[in-house]
């Protein structure tokens, strides 16, 4: 089980850029990429929230869950 992070998907579709959504959520640009690439261990839910609001989205649009094949 993984959760694929989608949001680098929804930022192309609005033509927003990693600098501008950054500055507006209150996050370093550095701490955005990390989450763009899934490579940090969670996300607060003011955080994501925040991210749903700017970019009008639902969370699942930005977030999936997906099962390991066995």
């Amino acid at each position: 089980m993984r959760i694929i992070v989608n949001l680098d998907v929804v930022m192309a579709q609005r033509k927003i850029r990693s600098k501008d959504l950054a500055s507006a959520i209150g996050i370093t640009e550095a701490n955005l990429s990390l989450l763009k690439r899934g490579k940090v261990k969670g996300v607060r839910f003011e955080t994501l929230a925040a991210i749903c609001h700017y970019l009008k989205c639902q969370p699942g649009d930005i977030l999936e869950f997906t099962e390991d094949e066995d």
